[in-house]
């Protein structure tokens, strides 16, 4: 699929799915809030950005500045846009400019002092714009389709995954152990362990995991629900774990939804899950 057409099955698929801006989708998609302002041939105001979709966007503002009192007045003024920023990979910021219309303006939770301006899209956003909230709107959808597709790790998918290593980190009753993983999904991880299962089992565990481009840790909350013993070894156990959807962070899903979409049905192995057993192992590591 070229990037035009990706691109287009992402603005016919979500075009009006509106997203609010928590501090998890601001952080995942790189946007600088300080940077978020109306402009048009009359000034240029700060606002707060609350939601948006591909068709229109939500800003908050006071009712006390000259914005409102511009934005409020039966001739809005011509050629406005809102300005969006964006933080990229060298550390410099990309701009994005969405002209719009004044569509309707509220009270933002019943307060006196501020209002939700929505603001209608007169041009399609620019591709860069559908790109971000594209690929995290279709990683939302494919963690609850896809939830159960597998992903053996292994020098290829740990490439593929910009997964550095396949160690990693697991913290059980506040100890950290380190650990190798065997799979991962959006739903839940394998991982290999030293430990008795019956110990093990039901315990809650957080995983923290390393991905390159962009270098992050990821932290994953979630609970051992199945374990069996590694063949040959008493003191190792393959332990199933299954995340908290809850504290499931957007970077996490988008990694997985870019190893997915990209890859081979073939590479994958969507029969087995996070609360499956499996006892065969040649995993050699010290502890």
């Amino acid at each position: 699929m070229t990037n035009a057409t990706l691109l287009a099955k992402y603005y016919e698929s979500y075009l009006n799915t509106e997203i609010a801006f928590t501090k998890d989708i601001i952080k995942t998609i790189g946007m600088d809030p300080r940077q978020v302002f109306l402009k048009s041939s009359e000034g240029q105001w700060a606002c707060i950005i609350n939601s948006m979709s591909f068709s229109l966007a939500r800003v908050i503002i006071g009712t006390k500045g000259t914005a409102y009192e511009k934005l409020a007045s039966p001739n809005p003024p011509a050629g406005l846009n809102l300005k969006l920023s964006f933080y990229k990979q060298d550390g410099q910021q990309l701009g994005i400019f969405l002209s719009c219309k004044v569509k309707e303006i509220v009270p933002y939770m019943n307060s006196k002092d501020l209002v939700i301006v929505t603001l209608a899209y007169t041009q399609r956003p620019p591709e860069d714009l559908i790109e971000k909230i594209g690929r995290l709107l279709e990683a939302n959808d494919n963690a609850l389709r896809r939830k159960e597709d597998r992903i053996p790790i292994n020098a290829e998918s740990c490439r593929k995954l910009g997964i550095p290593k396949e160690e990693c980190i697991a913290i059980i009753q506040n100890v950290p152990r380190r650990c190798i993983l065997r799979d991962i999904s959006f739903g839940g991880a394998k991982i290999v362990i030293l430990g008795m299962a019956k110990f093990l089992m039901g315990k809650d565990v957080q995983l923290s995991l390393e991905f390159d481009d962009p270098h992050e840790v990821i932290q994953l909350k979630g609970t051992i629900a199945s374990t069996s013993e590694v063949q040959g070894r008493k003191d190792m156990v393959v332990a199933g774990v299954v995340y908290d959807e809850a504290t499931l962070s957007l970077s996490y899903k988008i990694h997985i939804n870019n190893y997915l979409t990209s890859s081979r049905k073939a590479d994958l192995n969507p029969q087995a899950d996070a609360q499956g057993s499996d006892g065969s192992s040649d995993a050699n590591f010290a502890i």
